[in-house]
């Protein structure tokens, strides 16, 4: 590794030990590990480091919050046949690739499927320092929006159809007036439902309301029309 001045911007002293995010460290080459895992440790990360990626396939660590640095060649599979198989599974942990073997194509593949960076060795510290906490920075902001997916999901579940109907209309941006000419009711049940909604999904405005309903996945908001095309004509 190139020394070089390195900025400790990311610091966990202050959370606990298992939230703290993982910098997972793959490479064949034990030299390499070590100064790896000495540069996370000296900008106040948490490493961790395994020789093949059937060894961190082993240690069940790829859940937890954090990002991984892979060696793209190695013997038995690969940097590049992991990031093909997190894929495939759903898993978006973030990659950046550190290699001695680097070519354009390879490159860009990786790039095509995700990456946060290709890096090819020697490379300075601090480049790499950054690309790790652009990593964990995008690995959080996926942990968060997974979480608040799931819980407007949740909430979603505690809707009547006629409820989750109203829901729809009123993320469309449709007036009080329309939902209550379209759905066959009057305006102070749409009213009533509108207040249920944002009881139920725990919001304060119509903003949040439809920030709440763009985040659900397409088959949920689908359910809903179909759950409410069946009561239009009567009052629920």
């Amino acid at each position: 590794m190139q020394q070089a001045h390195i900025k400790k911007t990311v610091s966990s002293t202050s959370r606990p030990q298992e939230e703290q995010p993982l910098v997972m460290i793959v490479d064949d080459d034990a030299a390499v590990r070590e100064s790896l895992h000495e540069l996370i440790l000296s900008a106040g990360m948490q490493p961790a480091c395994f020789a093949s990626i059937r060894e961190l396939l082993d240690a069940d660590v790829l859940d937890q919050p954090g990002c991984l640095i892979l060696d793209v060649r190695m013997p038995g599979a690969s940097g590049l046949d992991l990031q093909h198989q997190l894929a495939t599974s759903g898993n978006s942990k973030p990659i950046i690739f550190l290699t001695g073997h680097g070519d354009i194509p390879m490159t860009v593949q990786a790039m095509k499927s995700g990456a946060v960076d290709f890096l090819t060795k020697p490379v300075r510290d601090q480049t790499l320092l950054d690309a790790v906490i652009t990593a964990i920075e995008r690995d959080t902001a996926r942990r968060r929006e997974t979480l608040h997916v799931k819980r407007n999901t949740q909430r979603l579940v505690t809707l009547t159809p006629r409820e989750r109907q109203v829901f729809r209309e009123v993320a469309r941006g449709r007036l009080n007036k329309q939902i209550a000419f379209d759905l066959g009711i009057s305006q102070v049940t749409v009213k009533l439902h509108r207040s249920n909604v944002m009881r139920k999904m725990q919001v304060t405005s119509i903003g949040e309301l439809i920030r709440a309903w763009e985040s659900l996945p397409d088959h949920l908001q689908n359910e809903g029309v179909q759950a409410g095309s069946s009561l239009v004509g009567r009052e629920q």
